[in-house]
């Protein structure tokens, strides 16, 4: 099993196994491939040590991957809210950032329902 950046990848074909690492899509992966001269339908296991290696050294020259990108993200959420705009009051309250509705639907979002009592005579 190869790991790269942290990450054990699966034995499948490398284009899949590579979108497994964060902040690597389809596109990317291809991307990568393409730039080490690997075959994107070989799979993990059967390449050898020296094109992990490769692959590996691209990924790291290139690409923000796993805990620097996804520190970069929380940082950037939380700028957001410290400056207090509309995106960042919607990240705090744990609503949908994107203009979304959410008079039904956004359960992803706001979690499970919260049943409010009948009015009592």
């Amino acid at each position: 099993m190869a790991r790269i950046a942290g990450v054990d990848l699966p034995n499948k074909a490398t284009k899949i196994a590579l979108t497994y690492i964060y902040g690597i899509g389809r596109t990317s992966a291809l991307d990568i491939c393409k730039k080490t001269n690997i075959d994107p339908e070989v799979r993990i296991n059967t390449l050898s040590s020296d094109d992990v290696a490769l692959l590996r050294k691209v990924i790291e020259d290139e690409y923000k991957v796993e805990g620097s990108l996804r520190s970069e993200v929380a940082q950037n959420i939380k700028s957001l809210m410290d400056i207090g705009c509309y995106r960042g009051l919607r990240h705090r309250k744990g609503l949908p950032v994107r203009g979304q509705r959410t008079k039904t639907n956004a359960r992803t979002r706001k979690g499970k329902r919260k049943t409010v009592a009948g009015k009592k005579k």
